[in-house]
């Protein structure tokens, strides 16, 4: 092994670094779908001929998600630290990456969740109308259900997206395996931890990947 990465003498730094960045894919993960989904039920809510629709309001929460999503990640992060230290106390480390990566990444599952549910079919929707049904009611014993496969399928494709934003935070100090690619692969020129750090997000992405397809293929309707 010694033979094959001269320049890693220490393995365990490879093995915190790949628990940092789970640990920072896990977190903001969570926030995202969290924040995203509300987000993206009410960019479909208040859309042209939905049940809310509000065209201002849509226009306006269009306009903020798409201004987040057209900014590079890496410049994002930067314009957001004094944010990121205001709400963590630090610019650095898995505190100081997960607002950015939550702040990058929920308007870009938002959209994913608005495009989900306008898959459902309309008959359904005015299925439920006819009974006197709530919007909240639509929305969640109707909506939310009859999109799940495709809520599912745009989770999966934001934590893969996640992961290549981590990785991204290494070139601010974000820590996790992009961190340790940059200082030892990047700056210090020491090829094989950048070998290594790859491999092991390809390794990342596609188990992600296997196990978002295994889900959504449970949920899907034959």
């Amino acid at each position: 092994m010694q033979n094959l990465f001269p320049n890693i003498d220490d393995w365990s730094e490879l093995g915190q670094a790949c628990i940092d960045t789970l640990l920072m894919l896990g977190g903001s993960l969570l926030l995202t779908v969290a924040i995203g989904l509300p987000l993206g039920v009410l960019l479909y809510l208040t859309g042209k001929g939905q049940l809310r629709a509000m065209p201002r309001l849509y226009a306006a929460l269009s306009l903020v998600v798409n201004i987040l999503r057209s900014i590079p990640f890496i410049i994002l992060m930067i314009v957001l630290m004094p944010v990121t230290y205001v709400l963590v106390g630090t610019k650095l480390g898995i505190r100081g990456a997960i607002p950015p990566l939550v702040i990058g990444a929920a308007p870009f599952f938002a959209r994913l969740v608005e495009t989900a549910l306008r898959e459902v079919q309309r008959g359904v929707i005015e299925a439920s109308q006819a009974m006197g049904a709530s919007t909240w009611q639509i929305v969640r014993h109707v909506l939310l259900p009859e999109a799940r496969a495709g809520l599912l399928a745009g989770t999966t494709v934001t934590a893969i997206a996640l992961v290549g934003y981590t990785a991204m935070g290494g070139a601010i100090g974000a820590g996790g395996l992009g961190d340790l690619a940059y200082r030892y692969g990047y700056l210090s020129y020491k090829s094989d931890y950048m070998l290594v750090t790859v491999v092991l997000l390809i390794v990342l992405v596609q188990l992600l990947q296997m196990l978002g397809d295994r889900i959504v293929a449970r949920y899907t309707r034959n």
